[in-house]
């Protein structure tokens, strides 16, 4: 049996990177992103911890806590965001992940859009952004933030396994696990349902006690729930 089609130099060939595009963001698979810094004190908004090379030279700064605001740092300090944002500049190739989930890129052009604090990867700084608090109903289910970006420019986003979008129409509402729920249109104002019985209580539930309710028009985008409990085995 024969095994030259796995060499190493055929591992390198199939895994090697892609020919840039001269785009700013570029996906070099499904679960790795490509920066393409250019220098000239450009620079590029990533999550703390997502890089994984680059080539060039490129430094990292953690973001100043009075970078973009007083109010920034009030609601940093509310919500525990502090700290989870990274400022690259330079020139060079930057390649950046969120261990193993997928990234999906998105060029807004004068547009908003909220995304769950934990899935959004990187941004330019074109893109204006803010931390939006979320209800109890939702703090309770998954205990995240949600950030509100608007503009123009490249995002990142990074979900786990394949991401869903569902249409939203008016009169025709759509219900998400708040944990699920990855991001909506910035129109869109998500209202919390709670279904909570007895049976919820004494731990014999759905597990969907807690619902967000788009209405409106635009979408909402949703990932499998990865949240795992494990189970207690006695005896």
């Amino acid at each position: 049996m024969t095994t030259s089609h796995y060499s190493f130099a055929d591992f390198v060939n199939e895994t090697t990177e892609k020919k840039s595009s001269g785009e700013f963001f570029e996906i070099e698979s499904d679960r790795i992103m490509r920066i393409n810094l250019g220098g000239q004190n450009q620079l590029a908004w990533m999550k703390k911890g997502a890089m994984i090379a680059y080539t060039g030279n490129i430094k990292f700064a953690l973001e100043d806590l009075f970078e973009h605001g007083v109010k920034t740092v009030m609601k940093r300090f509310v919500t525990s965001e502090s700290g989870k944002l990274v400022k690259a500049t330079g020139q060079g190739q930057l390649y950046i992940a969120d261990g193993g989930n997928k990234v999906k890129l998105v060029k807004m052009q004068n547009d908003t859009i909220v995304v769950n604090g934990s899935n959004l990867l990187a941004f330019e700084p074109s893109v204006k952004w803010d931390i939006r608090f979320q209800k109890l109903a939702a703090m309770m289910a998954n205990g995240l933030t949600n950030i509100r970006l608007e503009g123009s420019g490249m995002i990142a986003v990074a979900t786990a396994y394949d991401p869903l979008a569902l249409r939203v129409k008016p009169g025709a509402p759509v219900m998400t696990d708040p944990s699920a729920t990855v991001a909506w249109s910035g129109n869109l104002e998500p209202k919390f349902k709670t279904d909570i019985s007895l049976k919820t209580i004494i731990g014999r539930g759905s597990g969907e006690s807690i619902q967000m309710q788009f209405e409106g028009d635009g979408f909402v985008i949703v990932q499998p729930d990865c949240i795992y409990t494990p189970h207690v085995v006695t005896g």
